[in-house]
């Protein structure tokens, strides 16, 4: 799922350059923009904000993560997931650690709504994230391009992502980069608790040339 967030400046740099990996020191930033993108998702389970922006910065996965850069600080960032880690961690332990038993336990079957275990040759996309003040300049694009970059080095045959109902410029942004709805959940359950009433798969097959093609990234 794509989504803006606020804080950077866009006159900080010329143009977003995008790498892997979150560059250390940065993890508060990556923290903020996913709070940003997901945080009415999340506050179920890690609010409140300042308790789960720290959460998340605490419990990264560095090499999980794809970053654009400008100006020396995180715009955008997207997360996937490969051999059992995502870009977000923390487990039973963390998160009974920081909310406590009592607190803690309801917060896990939250959070367990959203696991989602990658198929033999699929990377899972965690979702998308990009500053408000550098959308337009094709940030999510080149995120996307560098997540099925790493796809296909891994071996992969394909991209998995969900975009919810409520994220209409997400899915849209999806479909130009070759992703394809493959079902739709109704989940009216969760539209007072989460925020959204339905969330829906989609597949993007990697490809040669995800492989062979020039990027910024390194």
């Amino acid at each position: 799922m794509e989504t803006t967030a606020g804080g950077a400046h866009p006159a900080a740099c010329t143009g977003p350059s995008v790498r892997r990996s979150v560059p250390e020191g940065s993890e508060e930033q990556v923290a903020a923009l996913y709070w940003e993108a997901f945080g009415r998702k999340l506050a179920p389970a890690l609010g409140p904000p300042e308790t789960g922006r720290a959460f998340i910065a605490a419990h990264l996965h560095h090499d999980r993560g794809i970053v654009a850069m400008c100006g020396g600080r995180v715009v955008g960032a997207a997360g996937h997931q490969l051999g059992g880690r995502a870009l977000t961690g923390g487990g039973v332990k963390e998160v009974l650690s920081t909310y406590g038993l009592l607190r803690g336990l309801p917060r896990l079957a939250v959070l367990a709504l959203f696991e989602r275990s990658p198929a033999a040759g699929e990377l899972v996309m965690d979702g998308i994230a990009v500053d408000a003040a550098h959308r337009g300049r094709g940030i999510g694009s080149l995120l996307l391009e560098e997540t099925a970059a790493v796809a296909a080095e891994h071996g992969c045959r394909r991209v998995r992502l969900d975009v919810i109902d409520t994220n209409p410029r997400a899915r849209a942004l999806y479909e130009r980069h070759g992703f394809t709805a493959r079902r739709t959940e109704q989940t009216p359950y969760l539209r007072r608790l989460l925020g959204f009433g339905a969330v829906t798969t989609m597949h993007r097959p990697v490809t040669p040339a995800d492989a062979t093609s020039e990027r910024k990234a390194r």
